[in-house]
C-alpha cells in the first residue's frame, strides 16, 4: 500500500497543470459578493469624484489657409515665401500653436483678470493648501525650505501672464483637416462662451499677426530700399561724371568710329608696306647684278631684266636686221662699196643706240631701287606711327567701356531698386491675408468632458475586472485545502470526511458533548460519516488502532479524535489514548484533575492501568490521558513498553484511537505510527498550506505507513454551499440533519 500511496502523491505533485475554467468560475462565485461590493464601492467613489468635477466645454473654429494669396504686384522675393510647398502649411500650423499668438490672445482678451485664470479668485483651495504647506515647513525646519524671493510688480505680472499663457497653450488644439487647407482651432474651457471666444480670437489673431508681420516686412523692405537707393544714386552720379570727364580730357566724341578708321588705315598701310617691301626685294636683286657687271655692256645686255625690256628688244631686232643686211651685202659687195658702207654705218648706229638704251635702262634700275628704299622706309615709319595711335585709341576705348559699363550697371540697379520701391510702397497700402475664417466657434451647450456616464460605466467594469483578478490572485496564492478536488489533486489522498465549522468563542474549544447535542445535527452526522467511511474502508480487515494527527497545532485533531471515539463508542468498545505528551488537552476537556495519571505514568511504570484508565460514563468510552508530562516524551513513545501496551489493548478493545502531536512540530507521530494500523490526517480547511501537508504525508509514506485519508476540519458550509465545493458530502449532511430535526420535532 505504501508504494502505491507514494506514487499517487508524486503524481499529484508533479502532474501537468491544466486550465480548469470551471474552477475559475467556482472561485468567482465564491468571491462574487466581495467582487460586486468592490465594484460598487469603487463605482460610487468614482461617481462622487466625477460628479464633483467641473465640466469642460470644447469649441472649434475653422480656418482656411490660402495656398496662393492675392498679389497686387510681383514682390515674392521680398517675403521669401513659397506657399506651394508642404512645409509652408506645417509652418503655419506651428505659428498657430506658437506662444507668440497665445500671448497676444491673452493680452487681447485680458485673460489675466478673468476669474477662471485668476488663481487668487478661482483657486482658493490651492491657496489654502499652499498655506498649510508653508505652515508645516515653518513648523518643521529640518524640511527643505524654499527661500523667499522679493519680486517687483512687473515680475509678478510677467509670471502671472506666463502662467495664464501656459494654461491657454495647454487647452489649445490645432488639428489640420486631412487633404485640405482647412485647420481646426479647438479650445477647452470651463466656460462655453469663453471657449468659443478664445477659439475665434486665435483665428483672428493669427490673421492679424500675418498682416502685421507682412506690414513690418514691407516697411523694413521700404526702408532698406530707400537707403540702398540713395547709395546707388550717388554711385551712378559719380560714374557718369567720370565718363564725362573722360570725354572732355581726351577730346573724343565718337571714339568707336575713330578706332575703326584707325584700324582700317593701319591695315591699308600694312598692305602697302608689304607690297613695297616685295618690290624692293626684286629691285635689290637686279641692282646687285647691275653693280656686279658695271661697265661691261655685253654682260649687262645678257641680264634677263635687260633682255626682256621692250625697248631693248626693239633695238635688238633692229641690230639683227642691220647685221643680216651687212652679211647679205658683204657677199655681193666689197667693204668699200657704198651700199656696204651704208649698211655698216647703219649697223654701228643701231649698236650705239643699243648701248645707250642699255645704259639708260641700268641708270633707271638704280634710280628705281633707291626710290623703293626711300618709300619702304617712309612706309615703315608711317605704320609705326599708326600703330602707336591705334594702341592709344584702344586704351582709351577700354577705359571708356569700363566707365560706360559702371554707368550702365548703376543705372540698371537704380532703375530696379526704384521700381521695387514703388511696388513696395503700393503694396504697403493693400495688405492681403493668407487665411480667412470659414466657421466661427459657437458656445457649446454640452460639455466635452468628463464623460460622466462613460467614466462611471468604465469604472464599474474595470473595478469588476479588478475584483475578479484579485479573487483569482488570492485563490492562486491560497495554498490551503478547501474542497474534495483539492484533497485529491493537491494531496493525492481520498477524502474520508469533513467536519463543519461550529460557532463558538474564539479562544475556547468546542463543547465536549456537542456530538450528543441534537441542535448540532450537521456536526454529529459529519462524525458518523467519518466513522462509516472508516468502517467501509476496513470492512474485510482487522484494523483496530487508528492514529489521528495533523500538520500544525490548532487544526482540531484532538476534537476529531474525541468525537470519533464517541461515534465509535456507539458501536463497540473504544479506547481513546492521548499520545500528545507535549501539549495535552484531553484531560482538561474531560475535566480530569491535574494529577490524573495517564500514558506517561503507565509507560514509566509509576502507575497501574486501573489508575490511569478512566471511563466516560456519558459516552461509554475509556480514556487514557497524557498524565504527567515527561522530560523526554519521544523516548517513552519509542519504548517497547508502549508497543506492549498497544498489543494488550488490541485484545480488549474493538477500536483504539490515538491522538498524537502535530507532524511538523515534533516527530512523536512518526514513532507512534509504528504501533498503529492506519492513520487519519486532519487538515484545517482553507488554512494549512498544501506543501506543509504533503511534507507530513510524505514522511509517513516514505516510512511505509498506511494513510487512510484526510479529514477536512472546520469547513464553512455556508461558503461551501455557494461554491459547490463539497457536493455529495454536504447533501448527505443536509439530508440527515433534516431527518433528525423531523424526528426531534415528532
Amino acid at each position: 500500500m505504501a508504494p502505491k500511496g507514494t506514487e499517487q502523491l508524486e503524481a499529484s505533485l508533479f502532474g501537468e497543470d491544466t486550465i480548469d475554467f470551471g474552477q475559475y468560475w467556482q472561485t468567482i462565485r465564491r468571491y462574487q459578493w466581495r467582487i460586486i461590493s468592490l465594484a460598487f464601492v469603487v463605482t460610487i467613489l468614482v461617481a462622487m469624484i466625477v460628479m464633483s468635477m467641473t465640466p469642460v466645454y470644447r469649441a472649434s473654429s475653422s480656418l482656411l489657409i490660402e495656398a496662393e494669396e492675392a498679389k497686387v504686384v510681383s514682390i515674392e522675393e521680398i517675403y521669401g515665401l513659397n506657399s506651394n510647398r508642404k512645409e509652408y502649411f506645417e509652418t503655419q500650423y506651428e505659428i498657430l500653436k506658437s506662444r507668440q499668438i497665445a500671448e497676444k490672445v491673452v493680452g487681447k482678451l485680458n485673460l489675466v483678470e478673468h476669474p477662471l485664470y485668476n488663481e487668487e479668485e478661482s483657486n482658493s483651495i490651492s491657496s489654502f493648501i499652499k498655506d498649510i504647506k508653508s505652515t508645516i515647513k515653518e513648523a518643521l525646519p529640518f524640511l527643505p525650505q524654499t527661500p523667499k524671493v522679493d519680486r517687483t510688480e512687473e515680475e509678478l505680472l510677467f509670471a502671472k501672464r506666463k502662467a495664464v499663457t501656459d494654461k491657454v497653450v495647454m487647452a489649445l488644439t490645432i488639428s489640420p483637416v486631412k487633404n485640405t487647407q482647412v485647420v481646426k482651432i479647438t479650445f477647452e474651457s470651463e466656460s462655453p462662451k469663453l471657449a468659443a471666444t478664445i477659439a475665434n480670437a486665435f483665428a483672428e489673431t493669427y490673421i492679424e499677426n500675418y498682416l502685421e508681420s507682412k506690414f513690418a516686412m514691407t516697411s523694413k523692405a521700404t526702408t532698406w530700399l530707400n537707403d540702398s537707393l540713395l547709395g546707388l544714386r550717388e554711385k551712378l552720379i559719380a560714374s557718369e561724371s567720370a565718363l564725362t570727364n573722360f570725354y572732355e580730357e581726351n577730346q573724343v566724341v565718337d571714339l568707336d568710329g575713330v578706332v575703326g578708321l584707325a584700324s582700317e588705315e593701319l591695315q591699308d598701310l600694312n598692305s602697302e608696306l608689304v607690297a613695297a617691301e616685295s618690290r624692293l626685294k626684286q629691285s635689290a636683286i637686279i641692282y646687285e647684278q647691275v653693280r656686279r657687271y658695271q661697265g661691261d655692256v655685253e654682260e649687262l645686255a645678257k641680264l634677263p631684266e635687260v633682255l626682256n625690256h621692250p625697248s631693248i628688244q626693239s633695238v635688238k631686232r633692229a641690230e639683227l636686221e642691220a647685221e643680216s643686211k651687212v652679211s647679205e651685202l658683204s657677199k655681193v659687195y666689197g667693204p668699200k662699196h657704198q651700199r656696204m658702207i651704208s649698211a655698216t654705218a647703219e649697223l654701228n648706229s643701231v649698236q650705239k643706240s643699243l648701248n645707250k638704251q642699255i645704259q639708260a635702262l641700268i641708270s633707271g634700275i638704280t634710280s628705281e631701287y633707291q626710290q623703293l628704299q626711300s618709300r619702304v622706309e617712309g612706309l615703315r615709319q608711317t605704320v609705326n606711327s599708326s600703330k602707336q595711335d591705334y594702341r592709344r585709341l584702344t586704351t582709351l576705348e577700354s577705359e571708356r567701356r569700363k566707365l560706360q559699363r559702371e554707368v550702365d550697371i548703376y543705372q540698371q540697379l537704380y532703375n530696379s531698386f526704384f521700381t521695387r520701391l514703388k511696388e513696395t510702397s503700393e503694396v504697403g497700402g493693400f495688405e492681403t491675408a493668407n487665411a480667412r475664417i470659414l466657421d466661427e466657434a459657437l458656445a457649446p451647450t454640452i460639455p466635452a468632458k468628463p464623460k460622466k456616464g462613460l467614466i462611471i460605466a468604465a469604472a464599474f467594469v474595470v473595478s469588476l475586472g479588478m475584483g475578479v483578478f484579485l479573487a483569482l490572485t488570492l485563490e492562486a496564492l491560497n495554498r490551503g485545502i478547501r474542497s474534495v478536488e483539492d484533497v485529491e489533486k493537491k494531496l493525492g489522498q481520498r477524502m474520508l470526511g469533513l467536519i463543519p465549522w461550529q460557532k463558538h468563542k474564539r479562544k475556547e474549544d468546542l463543547p465536549l458533548r456537542q456530538f450528543f447535542d441534537n441542535k448540532h445535527h450537521s456536526f454529529s452526522e459529519a462524525i458518523r460519516t467519518l466513522r462509516t467511511s472508516l468502517q467501509l474502508l476496513h470492512l474485510d480487515s482487522s484494523q483496530k488502532v487508528f492514529m489521528v494527527t495533523s500538520s500544525e497545532p490548532k487544526e482540531g485533531k484532538t476534537t476529531v479524535s474525541i468525537n470519533l471515539a464517541f461515534a465509535m463508542g456507539q458501536l463497540g468498545k473504544v479506547l481513546l489514548i492521548e499520545a500528545d505528551l507535549r501539549r495535552p488537552t484531553i484531560a482538561k476537556q474531560f475535566g480530569f484533575p491535574g494529577f490524573q495519571p495517564g500514558l506517561a505514568n503507565l509507560i514509566s511504570g509509576t502507575h497501574t492501568l486501573d489508575e490511569c484508565l478512566v471511563n466516560d460514563v456519558n459516552s461509554g468510552i475509556d480514556i487514557i490521558c497524557s498524565g504527567t508530562i515527561p522530560p523526554t516524551p519521544q523516548e517513552l513513545l519509542a519504548s517497547h513498553r508502549f508497543r506492549d501496551l498497544i498489543s494488550e489493548f488490541r485484545a480488549t478493545y474493538d477500536h483504539i484511537i490515538i491522538d498524537t502531536a502535530p507532524t511538523q512540530a515534533v516527530s512523536d507521530a512518526m514513532v507512534v505510527s509504528n504501533c498503529c494500523d492506519t492513520l487519519l490526517y486532519v487538515v484545517k480547511a482553507d488554512s494549512t498550506s498544501d506543501k506543509l501537508i504533503n511534507s507530513g504525508l510524505t514522511r509517513f509514506m516514505q516510512a511505509g505507513k498506511r494513510v487512510d485519508g484526510v479529514v477536512l476540519n472546520q469547513v464553512d458550509m455556508k461558503k461551501a454551499s455557494k461554491s459547490y465545493d463539497y457536493v455529495g458530502f454536504y447533501d448527505r449532511y443536509g439530508y440527515q440533519s433534516d431527518t433528525a430535526e423531523e424526528q426531534s420535532k415528532t
